[in-house]
């Protein structure tokens, strides 16, 4: 362990409870991998239970500089789950879900499994948009972050598009809720430079017609590579701007601690054709 991970873990050991936190070979090597094929050791593996907790991990990973990984559920093909540093695994404390409206909204913890949502929703004939595959396993943190879609819902359907509200963490400690206006109100006041850097990107971006089209072209498609920068063209609010890139951003932007969904109708009836085209 580096000298900068071992002053990290004496000081997490005083803001959470030691037993939720690992450093042994067996432990490390089982959290060494998700489901792809990409094996990683984490120095430190901690369970977090709770927003404060993320918080505080937050603040001494940047105090220590050391690298924090979220993990959610793990079904990764990709290698987003593995790491080297800190892992820090969600747990039974963010599995929450509220059904909202009748069933047309459903608000999110990240660690509540994606086919979970919809087992809440079905009495209201509702489901979230994203279907991935995995969605039996994947939890809505991943899903979201990873702007997870799959096989039916296309581009319209997915994290991206029928995001409402979304409750997330900085690496500086800061908190936004954009379903609640006093915290957005505050946001404004403490991150107006993010914001106006975001408000200067999006400007920039549109002024290049070129560049523009080329965005909105590649985000017609299905598209889940890098960052999500047709929301600087999508919306004309920086508060929405960030909202949107964190979906698909894979925690490397911040944490999201709760998410809010427009859901879509699942149609009790449902058939497949072959349709050939000239």
């Amino acid at each position: 362990m580096t000298p900068a991970h071992a002053d990290f873990l004496q000081d997490l050991r005083q803001t959470m409870p030691p037993a939720r936190i690992f450093t042994d070979p067996l432990s490390t090597l089982a959290y060494g991998t998700d489901a792809s094929f990409y094996r990683l050791r984490p120095q430190i593996v901690a369970r977090v239970e709770d927003e404060g907790e993320v918080a505080a991990l937050l603040r001494l990973a940047r105090l220590h500089r050391v690298a924090v990984t979220f993990r959610a559920a793990g079904t990764s093909l990709s290698g987003q789950a593995v790491s080297d540093s800190v892992l820090a695994v969600l747990g039974d404390g963010f599995n929450r879900g509220q059904v909202l409206d009748g069933g047309a909204r459903i608000r999110l913890g990240p660690g509540i499994i994606g086919a979970h949502a919809n087992a809440l929703l079905a009495p209201f004939g509702r489901k979230i948009g994203p279907d991935p595959a995995s969605i039996n396993t994947a939890k809505i943190g991943g899903i979201a972050a990873n702007n997870s879609s799959g096989m039916c819902c296309g581009t319209r359907d997915n994290s991206y598009h029928t995001l409402q509200a979304i409750r997330l963490l900085l690496l500086d400690g800061a908190a936004l809720d954009t379903a609640d206006p006093a915290s957005v109100a505050a946001f404004r006041e403490s991150h107006a430079d993010l914001l106006d850097g975001l408000a200067q990107l999006s400007r920039q971006l549109a002024g290049d017609p070129q560049l523009a089209e080329r965005v909105r072209r590649k985000y017609r498609l299905k598209n889940t590579t890098g960052y999500g920068i047709n929301a600087l063209l999508d919306f004309a609010d920086p508060v929405e701007m960030l909202a949107h890139l964190m979906i698909g951003s894979e925690g490397t932007l911040g944490f999201i601690s709760e998410i809010t969904f427009h859901t879509v109708a699942e149609h009790p009836h449902k058939a497949s054709a072959l349709v050939l085209f000239d």
